[in-house]
């Protein structure tokens, strides 16, 4: 719940009010804001969005301190939002906030990729040093991993197998960290087992490239 600022005190005996006059819920605010259009620029793309900022108290977590409610949605909303932040930046633009948070979700994407795809999250580590050096090392091999797509891996037929194999992946434009990996391991098991190569490969060698390919594209 969002209260408004403080009054100034009144200079009568007694404990001056903490809080203003209740705000309400974002979505009281939204129905009453006023709403500035901004172009931002989010997740790699320039928008025109509507937002709103007021100064207020979120008193159940921040008690006194003064935050800013941002409010924002895209120019088809016609009424409430698409997103609300809360920030104790006094300063920022709106425009400046989304952004910011815009920006977060590449990192969020590296630590769940980090911990599900490469397997940084099923560690079992004791030890001080293993516990110190295992996500570094993860991230290590995820900036790694991209490079190497970036420079060598991409194809832009990547794109058209993945859509495919799983055509609900309508609006699947860019290639996700998944794919890379896919990739790499293909690369890498081709660099094994190749023409290249004067000697055929053994029926154990065929079994294993088998196995490995279904576990990339897993």
């Amino acid at each position: 719940m969002l209260y408004d600022l403080a009054p100034p005190r009144t200079g009568r005996r007694g404990r001056p009010r903490a809080r203003g006059e209740r705000l309400g819920t974002a979505d009281d605010i939204a129905a009453a804001a006023r709403w500035a259009t901004v172009t931002v620029i989010a997740y790699g793309r320039r928008e025109t969005r509507q937002v709103a900022a007021v100064t207020c108290l979120w008193y159940g977590s921040w008690r006194t301190r003064q935050v800013r409610l941002i409010l924002a949605r895209n120019q088809r909303t016609t009424s409430g939002y698409d997103l609300a932040l809360v920030t104790t930046d006094p300063d920022a633009s709106p425009a400046a906030l989304v952004k910011r948070y815009a920006a977060r979700w590449g990192i969020e994407q590296a630590f769940a990729d980090a911990r599900n795809v490469l397997g940084a999250g099923e560690a079992r580590n004791r030890a001080q040093r293993a516990v110190e050096r295992t996500v570094p090392f993860a991230m290590l091999v995820h900036t790694l991993i991209i490079c190497w797509y970036t420079r060598y891996g991409h194809h832009p037929a990547d794109i058209d197998d993945r859509r495919a194999a799983q055509p609900w992946y309508r609006t699947k434009h860019e290639p996700a960290f998944e794919d890379m990996v896919i990739k790499l391991r293909r690369t890498m098991i081709a660099a094994r087992i190749s023409p290249a190569r004067t000697t055929q490969p053994t029926p154990g060698q065929i079994r294993a490239v088998l196995a490995a390919w279904d576990a990339a594209a897993a």
